[in-house]
């Protein structure tokens, strides 16, 4: 992948999240280069970034660059931590906002909550994170979870890339809300779960599932690009 290849996915995925819903004012996404750095949005609206709009390349062994957002530092230490990882999405979709401020995260009850299992690790601090320390302390609570949930303050999806991190940002709000719906239906202590064996069944990426929602995702943005 070119860098102005890289830029364009990273645009392409801000935008999709954002008509998506799934951030609005706030949030931010990214693309791992190499072992060494990665490529965030530009510092603003996900949605208002331009065809073009170059985002910033930060290095995993130093600070922050001038003009990156603070929280932009979760990227960071999940990179740091996990080889694994080439896409992280930091998000603000309302459903996951919503129940997170109730202190919970979603438990396995349809095929989207099913990449979850058993439920995604929840980070308990409301405040907004523009610590190094505590950056390196979320990290250390997702371990190597594809989503965590923050308090009050939305979620980060991290993904082998940045389109995948985006359909589990996609998922993880879909999760939420059918968490949220057994809740207020007052059966989320009756309501059925997915055993570990539907899980493995079900949490797979055959059958384009992942490309299909990225197409879903993308459709109709400028420099929408195929799914890597």
């Amino acid at each position: 992948m070119t860098g102005e290849d890289r830029q364009k996915l990273v645009r392409c995925g801000g935008r999709a999240l954002a008509r998506a819903g799934l951030v609005h004012a706030y949030g931010h996404c990214s693309q791992r280069i190499d072992s060494d750095s990665f490529l965030v949005c530009a510092a603003k609206p996900m949605g208002l970034i331009a065809p073009g709009e170059a985002g910033a390349v930060v290095r995993l062994d130093g600070p922050l660059p001038d003009g990156v957002l603070g929280e932009v530092r979760i990227h960071r230490e999940i990179y740091r931590r996990r080889p694994d990882v080439g896409g992280i999405c930091r998000t603000m979709p309302p459903h996951a906002m919503a129940l997170a401020a109730l202190g919970k995260t979603p438990k396995v009850r349809h095929g989207f909550g099913s990449y979850f299992a058993p439920s995604p690790p929840m980070w308990g601090d409301p405040l907004l994170l523009r610590d190094d320390t505590d950056a390196a302390r979320l990290a250390d609570t997702m371990g190597n979870a594809r989503a965590i949930l923050m308090r009050g303050n939305g979620a980060v999806t991290a993904g082998e890339s940045l389109p995948q991190a985006v359909v589990f940002c996609w998922y993880l709000e879909d999760a939420c809300r059918v968490e949220l719906e057994a809740l207020r239906a007052g059966l989320a202590d009756k309501a059925p779960l997915f055993t570990p064996e539907q899980v493995a069944v079900r949490a797979v990426g055959t059958g384009r599932i992942y490309e299909r929602m990225w197409e879903y995702l993308t459709a109709g943005d400028p420099e929408a690009v195929p799914y890597l």
